[in-house]
């Protein structure tokens, strides 16, 4: 069988138009939002309980602003 990514990453959001919730934040005309189109972004910290998209907002940040991304687990890396 082919090596097929989880249904999690298949599905998830890969466009602000795409992500769901927050709309305070990157919605139409939101702060973030036009933080990251104009691509002046500061550093900042996601924080949320699991599954609540903050690697997704990070990736999707990220490729919107064509930086790398590098996701690492902190359980999993000890």
């Amino acid at each position: 069988m082919a090596n097929i990514p989880p249904l999690a990453e298949r599905m998830r959001p890969a466009s602000l138009d795409e992500y769901v919730g927050q709309q305070h934040l990157v919605g139409q005309n939101a702060i973030l939002r036009k933080a990251i189109e104009s691509g002046n972004l500061p550093s900042l910290i996601l924080w949320g309980p699991p599954g609540v998209g903050k690697t997704t907002l990070a990736f999707i940040i990220s490729q919107q602003l064509k930086r790398p991304f590098f996701s690492l687990s902190a359980i999993n890396s000890g």
